[in-house]
């Protein structure tokens, strides 16, 4: 006897068949930031609660160079995940966006980003590649507000009043300075937060490096973070672990007053809500000092971007998946994940009045004419890929200021050269 399916059990069939079929999972790639595994986390769910069909399979990368390198190494093969996080500026320059990168020029989200990211994630053939995930940070320095308050100290403007505050530090049996070279990538602030104060000396700094008309070692306001490294160092201000202490160590430091200073980049403050959230308001924040308190400013970097390589299977979703990033609603869940550390670059997306205290320190340079300048990497194309490495040998005193200065220099002519860059 032949069996004839019953038109409800045929369309049952065709039901489970069309929804087996119309499940899609993206692969993800992320740095193991806690805030950024929470930030993306969040997103994702929203996400899905919304479009049931939808999986996130994400794997995690370790900062620096080693991510960088994997980075690289699968966008190369042809093996990178539908959707992953990385730096907008030089760095996203370095990965040949034009080639290896999807074209998110017309994604309709491009709408709610602020037109001063843009150019940040924009290839050489002025295609838009990345939106924006998470807040634009300073670079400065944290610092513990117990510690400055049992010491009587002050926020210093100048680079000899920040020194003089770490000498009271180490006085009274604190670590001055934490530094936590286990993550090299975090070894490089010193150098690269400097930059407000290397342009208010010389003005003309960006354009020149770019042309190989200056250098960092023939520069003494260049030269001066590598100084920084050593001098530090030298003076015995840092942590004994400092060679294997990593980020998280760092942050939780300087939050619990384990230490007076962590030169840090402000998403930092990110960890601490994750980690150590009862600290959060214990820690300040101050744009890293020059020579020149009447010069005192902040050097800002823009935010990371999430991309989708040239040749994702599930692009359609991926691209869905970032108009909802940079909304309103992806955008405040983001600040309600990780907190407020900084501004947002969505539109109609505004910090909270009750931002916590190292926020509210960074806003008044925000506020003030002339009181930010983006950070080096956002003015030129080049940044040398072993920075970390050479920070690294600085502040370990195992390679002087001027010969790490002169490194760098070499390691900048190489990245250059690959840019086909004039002049060079």
């Amino acid at each position: 006897m032949k069996f004839i399916p019953s038109a409800a059990l045929l369309a049952a069939i065709t039901l489970t068949a069309g929804l087996a079929q119309a499940e899609t999972t993206v692969s993800v790639l992320l740095d193991n930031n806690a805030e950024v595994l929470a930030a993306f986390d969040a997103l994702s769910k929203a996400y899905m609660a919304k479009h049931p069909d939808v999986k996130f399979d994400v794997e995690q990368r370790p900062g620096g160079a080693d991510g960088d390198n994997l980075v690289k190494t699968r966008l190369s093969t042809g093996e990178m995940a539908d959707i992953f996080d990385y730096n907008s500026g030089s760095l996203f320059q370095a990965l040949k966006p034009e080639v290896s990168l999807a074209d998110l020029t017309d994604l309709p989200g491009q709408a709610n980003v602020i037109d001063s990211f843009k150019p940040v994630v924009t290839s050489v053939d002025g295609k838009v590649r990345g939106i924006p995930f998470g807040p634009a940070m300073g670079g400065g320095i944290y610092y513990s507000k117990k510690i400055y308050a049992d010491l009587g100290l002050t926020v210093p403007t100048t680079w000899a009043e920040f020194m003089a505050n770490n000498e009271k530090i180490k006085a009274a049996g604190k670590v001055a300075v934490a530094q936590t070279y286990g993550d090299t990538w975090s070894s490089q602030l010193f150098v690269l937060a400097d930059f407000y104060n290397v342009a208010q000396a010389s003005p003309t700094f960006a354009a020149d490096y770019t042309g190989n008309k200056a250098k960092y070692a023939t520069s003494p306001a260049a030269m001066a973070g590598f100084q920084h490294l050593e001098d530090v160092f030298k003076a015995g201000y840092l942590n004994p672990d400092f060679g294997a202490a990593k980020f998280d160590d760092g942050m939780k430091m300087v939050a619990t007053g384990e230490a007076g200073h962590y030169p840090m980049l402000t998403f930092g403050l990110g960890s601490v809500k994750q980690n150590e959230p009862d600290n959060v308001n214990d820690v300040g924040f101050f744009a890293q000092p020059g020579d020149d308190a009447a010069h005192n400013g902040l050097t800002v970097w823009m935010p990371t971007s999430l991309y989708a390589p040239a040749g994702s299977k599930n692009l359609d979703v991926v691209k869905d998946f970032f108009n909802y990033v940079a909304s309103k609603e992806g955008c405040e869940l983001m600040e309600a994940t990780n907190g407020a550390t900084g501004p947002y670059l969505i539109k109609g997306c505004a910090l909270p009045k009750d931002v916590p205290a190292s926020v509210a320190d960074m806003l008044p340079y925000f506020q003030k004419d002339g009181g930010t300048l983006p950070a080096l990497e956002f003015l030129s194309p080049i940044k040398g890929p072993n920075l970390e490495q050479i920070t690294v040998a600085v502040g370990s005193g195992i390679t002087s200021a001027a010969d790490g200065a002169k490194q760098y220099d070499q390691d900048v002519e190489k990245q250059a050269k690959q840019l086909g860059l004039p002049n060079w």
